[in-house]
């Protein structure tokens, strides 16, 4: 198979890039490296089947230019700044709506039908129901980015409706390890390097969070294309436990050796448009034979293992 893969420098994309040329496709990626990182593809240009685009999506001549002989796509790219939302409030919708609108174009226009999409559990907004399962009624939207990626996934539906499009839409909740570049582990870790005597907590550490590992986020993917044929496929991902931010402060001292005095900002939201709970329920995927291999505390030691072991990656930021 010839794979796009949009985003492919990123965090996820190059992690998914990796698993694509092992498994034996060829991958088309492209990136405008904006916030993806070149030495992420280190091990993709050692493959004659993989080659980089450096384009921007958010031009439709970029999007068609990488879509030539595609099989298959998968979005990854997108701004995934969500606690700056409220600062740049066109942002989300141009580089997460509208980029995911001129990837279906060049998709219907090169005659590609089928899509693989990141999208979000912060779609659910404020859910009432927990653990919160695919087809839970969404309540108001709380923050762009969340908003951004619901248009985009109602975009998706209606190409797979109106032109016979197949999609596999992947509701993560944040991912962690190796790569992990932004996000409360990367955030919490920048402040220990800088100061080890203190630490900063948006909200009051009480918020319940769930994490996955990266590969196994790929691991679900992989599995989701060969087992789920139905038009538009919609799975949530993550791990069947949350965790409180306060534990995750504890685990990531406990592995860096700190015990920094804590400082919380205070209430029970991070930022605005923060979800105090995120909990998904993943039976669906679970039901294809998909079992995550590492708890949420297993993930987060495993990134700041790897921002540990790859100070240059705080460098690049």
């Amino acid at each position: 198979m010839r794979c796009l893969v949009t985003g492919c420098a990123g965090f996820i994309g190059s992690t998914l890039t990796d698993r694509l040329l092992s498994a034996g496709h060829t991958v088309i990626g492209i990136d405008n490296l904006s916030t993806g990182l070149p030495r992420f593809l280190d091990r993709a240009t050692e493959w004659t089947s993989f080659e980089l685009i450096h384009g921007n999506l958010a031009r439709i001549s970029h999007a068609l230019k990488a879509m030539r002989g595609i099989d298959q796509v998968f979005h990854m790219a997108a701004n995934a700044d969500v606690r700056f939302g409220t600062a740049h409030p066109r942002r989300d919708i141009e580089q997460n709506t509208l980029v995911t609108h001129n990837v279906l174009e060049a998709m219907r226009l090169h005659g590609t039908k089928r899509i693989m999409f990141a999208s979000t559990g912060s779609v659910y907004g404020e859910a009432q129901v927990f653990p919160t399962p695919e087809n839970a009624p969404f309540p108001v939207q709380t923050s762009f980015y969340a908003v951004s990626k619901l248009a985009a996934e109602g975009l998706i539906a209606a190409y797979c409706e109106g032109f016979g499009f197949q999609s596999h839409i992947f509701r993560f909740v944040s991912i962690l390890g190796e790569r992990y570049t932004h996000g409360h582990v990367f955030d919490f870790y920048s402040q220990l390097l800088a100061d080890p005597s203190k630490l900063k907590i948006l909200g009051d550490g009480h918020q319940r969070k769930s994490y996955l590992y990266v590969q196994d986020c790929i691991d679900a993917i992989m599995i989701a294309l060969e087992k789920a044929d139905g038009r538009v496929n919609i799975f949530n991902l993550g791990t069947n436990e949350y965790c409180r931010v306060d534990d995750s402060i504890r685990w990531i001292c406990e592995r860096l050796n700190l015990k920094p005095a804590l400082e919380y900002t205070g209430g029970a939201r991070g930022w605005v448009g923060d979800s105090p709970f995120i909990f998904l329920d993943c039976a669906k995927m679970r039901s294809l034979g998909w079992r995550p291999k590492l708890s949420i505390r297993d993930g987060i030691e495993a990134t700041v293992d790897f921002l540990k072991s790859n100070p240059w990656v705080m460098e690049s930021r």
